[in-house]
């Protein structure tokens, strides 16, 4: 799977982070970056995107 963040939308809640800090950290711009192409250790990737209250968070099948 292939994750993306519309950075446009992003909030920087920190939420993606939180469910998986392996993947996901929030910046000093405030605003959620990828750190890693690695699968989450607790969490679908899916499942973090449906989180996401701005909806910035797409993932797709590689």
């Amino acid at each position: 799977m292939k994750v993306y963040i519309d950075e446009d939308l992003c909030t920087g809640c920190g939420i993606c982070e939180e469910m998986c800090p392996e993947v996901f950290q929030v910046g000093d711009d405030e605003v959620s970056h990828i750190i890693s192409e690695d699968e989450c250790e607790e969490h679908d990737l899916r499942e973090i995107a449906e989180e996401c209250p701005s909806e910035a968070i797409t993932v797709e099948d590689e």
